[in-house]
């Protein structure tokens, strides 16, 4: 599944060695996987800390741990450690974590997904949002329900229209609309008040 090699297990080895404490290994998890801010984060491990659904390589010395949850975005993945002239630089090359692209042959809920995780989702993180794909009905309308910052937001139509939809039927013209599903009674955000008719996605 993932490829660790000598160099990085020594580097690995030296780390642990310079905690000192006993059966800790290394751990490694993706965030945001299958989108384009998909990356890897490496961490110390104590065995308590292990939650039972993690993958683990045993390696010279420790054990090296893949969260469960991001084994699937590891397969093919290497780990290398390259010396320098300042030390040395640890290369995690991880070719499928920032997800395929869906061909033509997917459906209609993957590829509206995908556009919403990839491209409509990181540009609404900056505004502290998100949304989330809740039905695509026969007749290819996009029900989604907007959280976090966009919760409440006096803005939201806005950015449903001019960023959300536009970009939706742009990428996937089989989309015919795009609704908002999301109960905005509940939340409150002036954060995006401050400017008059400025999208989260401007």
């Amino acid at each position: 599944m993932i490829d660790i090699t000598e160099r990085a297990q020594q580097h690995f080895l030296r780390l642990l060695a310079q905690q000192d404490i006993e059966g800790l290994g290394i751990r490694l998890r993706v965030t945001e996987p299958g989108t384009p801010a998909a990356n890897c984060e490496l961490e110390f491990c104590e065995p308590a800390e292990l939650t039972g659904s993690e993958w683990t390589v045993e390696c010279a010395g420790f054990d090296f741990h893949v969260e469960g949850d991001s084994a699937r975005w590891l397969d093919g993945a290497s780990i290398d450690y390259e010396p320098n002239k300042t030390g040395g630089q640890l290369n995690i090359r991880a070719p499928r974590i920032k997800g395929d692209v869906p061909g033509v042959e997917a459906g209609l809920v993957e590829r509206v997904r995908y556009v919403l995780e990839s491209e409509i989702n990181p540009r609404l993180a900056s505004h502290g949002g998100r949304v989330t794909l809740l039905e695509v009905d026969a007749d290819g309308a996009v029900l989604l329900q907007f959280g976090g910052g966009c919760h409440g937001c006096g803005m939201v139509d806005v950015t449903l229209k001019q960023g959300v939809e536009k970009t939706l039927r742009e990428r996937v013209p089989e989309v015919t609309a795009v609704r908002d599903g999301t109960d905005h009674a509940g939340g409150s955000n002036p954060y995006y008040r401050r400017q008059e008719g400025q999208s989260a996605l401007g």
